[in-house]
């Protein structure tokens, strides 16, 4: 279930809890009305204790209902994110294909299938646009097509020699249209930005290495606690400390580096050039 086919069911939904509230409301307060007639003031009272009698059967089945329409949007969301997956994996293989210099029959063949599968599969995702019982419709994503013939075009079994410039040119048009792809395929995922990004380029940790006085005295006490019971094998303990002492000495030393002022210089005289 797409995301404007689950907002059109969640309309409808509204308006006919509405319609049933506003008729309940009405058939309960009818008699306080002037100037009706006594038999529909009955009648309107009969309509209120059949929705009364009825409310819990109603919501039950509302309810249901609601839930039986997020599971379809949710078997939907995880079928569009494994499509997804296998198009990134597909990338992948057409653009190492690509970058081969030689690539074999095999290579070739193995690549094709998988544009291939990755085409066929969004069968179970979309259907075609425009497709009714006697036309076919169009296919709903027709980068990937693009895809298969740019790939088709550099068959090796049609050609031998295939100049590194005309790969070259496949492989950018192979990205150009997985770039298309992305920006249109992903809409229906509602991906929002991340609350905590990283934005800067070269980032690094703004924690400083240590920990509080309290996981300090709890390690010291582990230890001490551990010294005391006899050791089955003291030289995999020996071996054991011995490395992480080199380790904590050597991260240590990397910490004090990066920290000379020395080296803080040119970073900082070639951020002044940039602004």
């Amino acid at each position: 279930m797409t995301r404007t086919s689950l907002d059109r069911v969640l309309r409808h939904i509204y308006v006919c809890v509405f319609l049933v509230v506003t008729l309940a409301l009405g058939a309960r307060f009818v008699e306080y009305i002037p100037g009706l007639p006594t038999f529909a003031v009955e009648f309107a009272k009969g309509v209120y204790e059949v929705i009364k009698d009825m409310s819990l059967l109603i919501a039950t089945g509302g309810v249901a209902y609601v839930t039986n329409v997020f599971q379809k949007r949710s078997k939907f969301v995880e079928s569009l994110e494994e499509e997804w997956r296998g198009i990134v994996k597909t990338k992948s293989a057409l653009h190492g294909f690509c970058e081969k210099p030689y690539p074999s029959t095999d290579d070739y063949l193995a690549v094709f299938s998988r544009i291939s599968e990755t085409i066929d599969n969004m069968r179970i995702v979309y259907r075609n646009v425009g497709e009714t019982d006697t036309l076919i419709g169009l296919y709903p994503y027709a980068p990937l097509h693009d895809m298969r013939r740019a790939l088709q075009s550099i068959d090796p079994r049609k050609r031998t020699t295939i100049p590194p410039e005309e790969r070259k040119l496949v492989r950018d048009a192979i990205l150009q249209s997985f770039y298309a792809l992305r920006e249109v395929f992903l809409e229906e995922l509602d991906l929002e930005e991340p609350v905590h990004a990283l934005l800067i380029s070269s980032g690094r940790r703004s924690k400083r290495p240590g920990a509080t006085k309290a996981a300090k005295s709890g390690q010291d006490w582990q230890r001490k606690r551990q010294d005391k019971d006899s050791c089955p094998r003291p030289d995999i303990d020996i071996l054991l400390q011995r490395l992480y002492a080199a380790e904590q000495a050597e991260n240590l030393m990397q910490a004090e580096a990066a920290l000379q002022p020395s080296q803080l210089a040119p970073a900082t005289q070639a951020r002044g050039r940039e602004v």
